[in-house]
């Protein structure tokens, strides 16, 4: 094997060192050719992004196709049942409505039925001050004299008056119209029939007429004898009504002769100051009798407020000092505050100064190190024809 490589090696030499230009085989030139035009289609195809078909997956596309397709079937199944729910929405809103049309009409009807059975205007409470016939139906201020609205308080009723005496007159003369009216029909019937019935007729209304009379004038005596013990009744009322009237002057004015005995030897105007005490104690009074401190309470009043006096004095003083202490301690940290305030900013500045020195020596080492990486590190930038080597072969 070794003296087989040394040979071969031998031959590459030979080879080598005495190579010679030898014609080209057509065959081998019309592969190498075809091999070119070959990679030249290729190229078109894969580097041209409308036309290029390798790489593309087919299946999924069809796919995708599919699936869009099947998604607005879907879609538009959805819309259309949107539609018909809302279709069935507004006919269910439509019979809700008419249905509620209804039973505002019903009960609209069932209303008006109701107010003109149960609700007439002369039931209202008030149907008295619109009546259109309330001056047909008022009655008088009294009617008769057992009018139960005839108060005391409206003065239409007194004693001894007889106000039915004229209706009662006037019924009675009707009655007696009525009667002699009847008692000439009767006669004018019977005078066809038989004149005695007339003769008899005429005796009974004689007879009639006398007892009217006789009734007239026992009544007229009833009535007289009844406005005379009326009377007589009005007189008693009259001198006991004057008998109460002078006992109550009299006990009025006894009352008033008390009273004034009582204010003249009362507590009030002798000023009592025994009658200002009060019963919780000593120490407080009665504000409606109290007349006033005593000159002894007043005394003390004033020996009160002239302690009072002096004791604010003692502590204006008091007072009076230390603010004085206050504002000599506040000016001392004012001062002392001045002074640290100084060292601060002294201590300010110098670290101030500190780190200026300090930006200026990282900016100069930032500075050189950016032009030993400008000058020394990127020297050598990527050309056109770095880039240019790329994408050249489809393979």
């Amino acid at each position: 094997q070794s003296c087989h490589s040394n040979n071969k090696q031998y031959i590459n030499k030979e080879f080598t060192m005495y190579k010679t230009d030898l014609p080209i085989d057509p065959k081998e030139s019309a592969a190498i050719e075809r091999r070119r035009i070959m990679e030249s289609q290729r190229q078109s195809r894969i580097f041209n992004a409308r036309q290029r078909i390798i790489g593309v997956d087919t299946d999924a596309l069809v796919h995708q196709v599919k699936e869009r397709n099947m998604l607005n079937s879907l879609e538009a199944q959805r819309n259309d049942a949107f539609a018909k729910e809302m279709i069935r929405h507004d006919q269910i809103g439509e019979i809700l409505q008419q249905r509620q049309e209804k039973d505002v009409r019903k009960l609209n009807e069932e209303l008006l039925r109701y107010r003109k059975e149960y609700q007439h205007d002369e039931d209202r409470r008030e149907f008295d001050l619109n009546d259109p016939d309330f001056m047909k139906k008022d009655q008088p201020a009294r009617v008769s004299d057992v009018d139960p609205r005839c108060t005391v308080s409206g003065a239409q009723f007194f004693q001894g008056e007889d106000l039915s005496f004229e209706p009662r007159k006037q019924l009675q003369q009707e009655q007696i119209r009525e009667w002699t009216s009847q008692q000439t029909a009767e006669k004018q019937r019977l005078a066809s029939e038989q004149g005695m019935a007339d003769h008899l007729y005429d005796m009974k209304a004689i007879e009639l007429d006398q007892r009217a009379m006789e009734l007239a004038s026992a009544e007229e005596q009833t009535r007289r004898n009844l406005n005379i013990s009326t009377k007589e009744r009005n007189m008693q009322m009259v001198k006991e009504q004057k008998a109460q009237e002078q006992l109550q002057r009299t006990q009025e004015q006894d009352d008033n002769y008390t009273e004034m005995a009582n204010n003249i030897h009362g507590n009030m105007l002798t000023e009592n100051p025994a009658c200002a005490s009060s019963a919780f104690g000593s120490h407080r009074v009665i504000p409606d009798r109290w007349k006033g401190m005593s000159p002894a309470q007043i005394e003390d009043v004033r020996r009160t407020q002239q302690f009072q006096r002096n004791e604010k004095e003692q502590t204006m003083s008091e007072q009076h000092q230390l603010d004085v202490e206050w504002d000599r301690r506040r000016v001392a940290e004012a001062r002392a505050g001045l002074v640290v305030e100084n060292q601060l900013n002294k201590t300010k500045k110098q670290m101030a100064k500190n780190l200026a020195e300090e930006n200026k020596r990282l900016a100069a080492e930032q500075k050189a190190k950016k032009d030993h990486l400008d000058k020394e590190v990127y020297i050598n930038p990527p050309t056109n024809q770095y880039f240019m080597q790329f994408n050249t072969s489809s393979r």
